[in-house]
């Protein structure tokens, strides 16, 4: 069975309330709820962890690679525009990477406009809200079968 990590970067802790006109009213635990579910169905093996640090996920990124992960499904949040070293270590372990964004951010301020992660990335998954994740786990299973 193959085992995927889903990193959630900076501030997603706050999903729910942080700018719900953006984000949406889904929680979190509720995108993980939804994640394991929908990992079941595909018969995956899934790990989700939040991190408000920068080394925190690096250090995570070395850990899916040194634990056998078969791959990982990112939100870098605000690190997708300034985090070389989370690209460095995504692009170090090999894992192959799908990006995934909750609101469009191409329509959204400039500074979002660029990723770091999006060159390194097998796809990008970007606007679709919480279902953002679940898409970005289906194209991942898609990529590991």
């Amino acid at each position: 069975m193959p085992k995927v990590v889903v990193l959630h970067g900076p501030n997603l802790n706050m999903l729910g309330v942080r700018e719900p006109d953006v984000y949406g009213t889904t929680t979190l635990a509720q995108i993980d709820q939804r994640l394991a579910l929908l990992a079941d169905e595909l018969d995956l093996e899934v790990l989700c962890r939040q991190s408000n640090h920068e080394g925190v996920l690096i250090d995570w990124v070395h850990e899916a690679y040194g634990e056998g992960y078969d791959g990982i499904v990112i939100n870098p949040g605000g690190l997708t525009h300034t985090s070389v070293s989370l690209r460095d270590a995504l692009t170090a372990t090999g894992l192959p990477v799908v990006e995934v964004h909750l609101s469009n951010t191409h329509a959204r301020e400039d500074f979002r406009h660029r990723s770091l992660i999006s060159p390194i990335a097998k796809g990008v998954i970007t606007g679709f809200g919480a279902d953002s994740y679940l898409l970005g786990l289906r194209a991942l299973a898609a990529l590991l079968s």
